[in-house]
């Protein structure tokens, strides 16, 4: 496995340490034994975790600014865990309203020795920690849901990270709340078939 993500890794031009490659294929490894009990990803192959999963996340990491972020809706830590892995220097708050799902997080936040991530059962629009730099969510709902339930989240210069598929302007225009849209980048995935986009918004 650890040459298929050195491939994927190339192909991506990230660069990481050989201890955070070890990392990403034990949280692969630790979600392929936990997804035959507890269903976290319709994903069953670790290889294709590796691109649908890993990759899918890290090419999101270059973009972001700051060092506070919060994954909401983060499922079994995606896009939180592989970002947390590849920024040791950031904070990540990972939250999701399933049980099942963060006890999955807590055990791999103490098997991969993670000190930057912070697991959180809560509905997002119950949380009222703030002042957050980066607010990321993949396959979340839509845009308008996610700027709705997550408005308070960001601090002053804070950012809404949206990981989508393709690219749809309407829906930045059914946002109902004052916002900004600072880009839409496209996103290359290697050897992920369909369109990736990182929307990038601000209040």
């Amino acid at each position: 496995m650890l040459a298929k993500l050195d491939r994927l890794l190339a192909q991506a031009d990230i660069q990481l340490s050989l201890e955070q490659k070890h990392q990403l294929i034990d949280f692969v490894k630790l979600l392929d034994k936990w997804n035959k009990a507890y269903n976290l990803t319709s994903v069953r192959d670790p290889n294709e975790m590796l691109i649908k999963h890993i990759l899918d996340s890290l090419v999101v990491s270059k973009h972001l600014q700051g060092s506070h972020f919060i994954d909401v809706g983060t499922g079994p830590g995606l896009p939180g865990i592989p970002l947390a892995i590849a920024n040791p220097d950031k904070q990540f708050v990972l939250l999701d309203s399933l049980g099942k799902r963060i006890t999955f997080i807590k055990n791999a936040i103490r098997e991969l020795k993670l000190t930057n991530v912070e697991p959180v059962l809560s509905r997002v629009e119950e949380f009222q920690e703030t002042q957050f730099d980066g607010v990321l969510s993949r396959a979340f709902a839509s845009l308008n849901d996610m700027v709705d339930w997550c408005y308070h989240l960001p601090n002053q210069n804070g950012r809404f990270y949206a990981l989508k598929g393709i690219y749809q302007s309407e829906e930045i225009e059914q946002i109902t709340r004052p916002i900004e849209l600072l880009e839409v980048i496209p996103l290359q995935v290697p050897e992920l078939v369909g369109e990736r986009h990182l929307i990038v918004l601000k209040k």
